[in-house]
Formats: structure tokens, C-alpha cells, sequence
């Protein structure tokens, strides 16, 4: 069983021919809602790439809680760990979308914002996964109960005590959180992915460079959730004993897949999607 302790948001999701520059406004976009949060997407990805997965979590005592969890619950993600925070918003993501894929987020933490140590006082953890966009207090006392594998996903990039580093046999980037980072991670006893987009990943090992995969050729629509799928199916197939070279050809092709729908979790792919790229 992985228990993911991240975040749930509403994806809100704008897409259109070109994203804004500062202070420009940009028109003739097409409007649509999907459940999202970088925690909620990992949880889902691991589950439809044969997981057993609990997600530990928060949304508000309010109607966007319900549209947020729909395909958790759908996808037979296990929410006993999923509080409803009164007094709280269900946590938003604002996301702009280009006609070729890219695109820029502003979140809205919400009840996300809420979470504690004390939530996962009583979780029995095997392995781990966190993300933070929820409290690195949180994550640590989650990740000092695991007893099997633990994975950071450290997104979006900020300071990170050393304990909660410390506890981590994973650690996946994309470029710009590596470049953040810097040499930092590895001086670390963890493995340490890097997602370059279109070029594929890295992943290092005692500061040497172990595994090197390229994506397989698809058409991008949206690459939202396509880093989320990558880490989780990645952390998915470490923990099922594949050797780093095929765990990151593995996770490469998810990502890629990912990015063929619109959408973070409607896009997530499952097990059977992989078989024609790997």
C-alpha cells in the first residue's frame, strides 16, 4: 500500500491559442473544471498503474469538495485519510493552457493549507509519497512512520528541512526545481529523478547520472499532470523492483502518455495505455 499525503484542488482550466504575457489579456479561451492537486494526481496515477493506494489529504466543507474527489473515488483510491475542513475552501488551481500544450498555474492552498502532523498520527504507512503543496511538517511526520519506500516530489520548489530530505529514497525534480536545488540533492542517500519535458529524464544516484530515458513520440494536448504521472509511476515502478533503467523508461512513457488529454486526471493513463510505447 502507498499512502500519498499531498494535496486535492479543482483544476480550473482555461485554454487557448497563446498563454497571456505580464499584464496582457488574452481572449477566445475555452473554459473546464477537473479535479486536480498535485497529491490527488499522484494518488489517482498510482492507483491506475496497479497500486494500492491511500490518500491523506484535505477539501473544504463545500460543493467544489465532491467534484474534486469524483474520480478518486471513481478510481477506488482509499479517502478514509481525507478530511472536510469547515471554514475552509476546497483548494483551486487556475490553469492557462496554449494551443501547443504549455501552460501556467496559479494555486489557491485552501483547506490544503490545513494539514498537520497530527492527521497522520494514526495511518499505518507502509510506503510514502509526499508532495508540498502541504506542509513539510506534515510530510516528515508521514514519512518518519513509513517503513517501506519514501518519495518527495519536491514541487513546488522551496526550502525543505534536511530531516524531512534525510527520510527520502526518492527525490524527483523537474528542471526548474533541480536548477533551484541545485547540487544539494545529491549529497543525498536517495535516488534523484529529473524531468527535462520533451527531452525525457535523468536519474543520478551518489551524485553520478544511473539512467537516462527518452519520451516516445505523441501528441501533446495538455501536459498537466504529465510530472505527477512521471513521479508516480516511477516511485510505482522502484517499488516493484524494476531496475532504474526500466523504472525510468517506465515513468517517461506515462508522462508522455499523460500529455495526449486534457486535464490532470482525466489524462492519467492506465498500465495497459504504457504497453505500445515501452
Amino acid at each position: 500500500m502507498i499512502t500519498i499525503v499531498g494535496s486535492i484542488n479543482l483544476d480550473i482550466v482555461a485554454t487557448g491559442a497563446s498563454l497571456p504575457r505580464p499584464g496582457e489579456t488574452v481572449t477566445g479561451a475555452t473554459l473546464a473544471r477537473h479535479p486536480g492537486g498535485k497529491g490527488a494526481n499522484q494518488a489517482l496515477a498510482a492507483r491506475r498503474l496497479g497500486a494500492d493506494v491511500r490518500l491523506v489529504g484535505a477539501v473544504g466543507a463545500d460543493d467544489m469538495a465532491e467534484e474534486a474527489l469524483k474520480l478518486l473515488q471513481a478510481g477506488s483510491v482509499d479517502l478514509s485519510g481525507v478530511q472536510h475542513v469547515n471554514g475552509e475552501t476546497t483548494g483551486v488551481a487556475l490553469i492557462a493552457v496554449s494551443a501547443d500544450g504549455e501552460n501556467q498555474i496559479v494555486v489557491c492552498p485552501g483547506a490544503n493549507a490545513v494539514l498537520r502532523p497530527a492527521d497522520v498520527e494514526f495511518v499505518e504507512i507502509e510506503h510514502m509519497m509526499g508532495v508540498l503543496e502541504v506542509s513539510a511538517d506534515t510530510l516528515l511526520a508521514a514519512a518518519r512512520k513509513a517503513t517501506g519506500f519514501v518519495s518527495l516530489n519536491l514541487a513546488p520548489a522551496m526550502v525543505v528541512p534536511d530531516e524531512l530530505l534525510a527520510e527520502a529514497d526518492l527525490i524527483s525534480v523537474n528542471e526548474t526545481e533541480a536548477a533551484y536545488y541545485g547540487g544539494a540533492l545529491h549529497q543525498l542517500d536517495a535516488y534523484v529523478a529529473i524531468s527535462l519535458g520533451g527531452d525525457g529524464a535523468t536519474l543520478w544516484k551518489d551524485g553520478k547520472q544511473i539512467a537516462q530515458a527518452l519520451p516516445p513520440k505523441v501528441n501533446v494536448v495538455d501536459t498537466v499532470g504529465a510530472g505527477d504521472t512521471f513521479t508516480a509511476a516511477l516511485t510505482v515502478a522502484l517499488i516493484e523492483g524494476q531496475s532504474p533503467q526500466k523504472a525510468l523508461e517506465f515513468a517517461v512513457a506515462a508522462g508522455a502518455v499523460a500529455c495526449t488529454k486534457p486535464g490532470a486526471q482525466p489524462s492519467l493513463p492506465k498500465r495497459v495505455d504504457l504497453d505500445p510505447y515501452l
